[in-house]
């Protein structure tokens, strides 16, 4: 299954120079933040300003080398946690992510076109 960090280009940027990330959620919560092709949307709406520039990347879980939970976060909904640092190995896309995005997001980045991806 696809997931997803939301993040700015400059995290993005560091992820990719260093090899990994921690993000501050990582001490403060044990986890890192992850959404699902489906739950982009909302997450972005819910939890960033509407004219934020964002960079979505897409993760391999296979390849991140740390333990992926799915806990309940509202009724029915079930949100990837990534117990440990983000690693630039798992990173198999660069998405990038402003206002117009969500849009044209639908059900996800195939049916976006992917007309923004980098690799």
């Amino acid at each position: 299954m696809q997931i997803f960090h939301i993040t700015t280009a400059a995290d993005a940027d560091r992820l990719m120079a260093h090899g990994e990330l921690s993000p501050p959620s990582l001490e403060s919560e044990g986890f890192v933040h992850c959404s699902t092709a489906a739950q982009v949307v909302a997450t972005t709406e819910r939890w960033f300003p509407p004219d934020a520039e964002l960079v979505l990347l897409e993760l391999d879980p296979g390849r991140l080398g740390a333990e992926v939970r799915w806990p309940e976060v509202y009724p029915g909904q079930r949100f990837p946690h990534v117990h440990g640092p983000l690693r630039a190995e798992a990173v198999v896309a660069r998405i990038p992510w402003g206002p117009g995005d969500r849009a044209a997001w639908g059900d996800g980045p195939d049916s976006a076109g992917r007309a923004g991806e980098e690799r």
